[in-house]
């Protein structure tokens, strides 16, 4: 993530962000749950989300999107009134 370096993503668990074909998606990294609510755009290759959830204590509220580039996920991710941050990920194999 751009706005937050390795040791705080991983702080309590790896971070990650899964998109449940059909359902909603969760992200977590550093001491922030979120449920995120997305959606395919269908003109720009990409998802679109909101999320809900925990930043330590306090909920928080946001937006974000998503798309592959390459064998990566690239993203944006707002938190309402708050900070916001380019993320990177890769797929993990299940049970790593």
């Amino acid at each position: 993530m751009d706005a937050w370096d390795l040791d705080f993503i991983d702080i309590e668990e790896p971070g990650y962000i899964a998109f449940k074909k059909g359902g909603p998606g969760q992200m977590h990294f550093g001491c922030v749950d979120l449920e995120l609510d997305w959606r395919q755009d269908p003109d720009a290759e990409r998802v679109d989300f909101s999320f809900v959830g925990r930043d330590e204590e306090d909920e928080v509220t946001g937006r974000g999107w998503a798309k592959m580039e390459g064998k990566k996920l690239i993203g944006w991710i707002v938190f309402h009134q708050g900070e916001e941050s380019g993320f990177k990920a890769c797929r993990q194999e299940k049970g790593k």
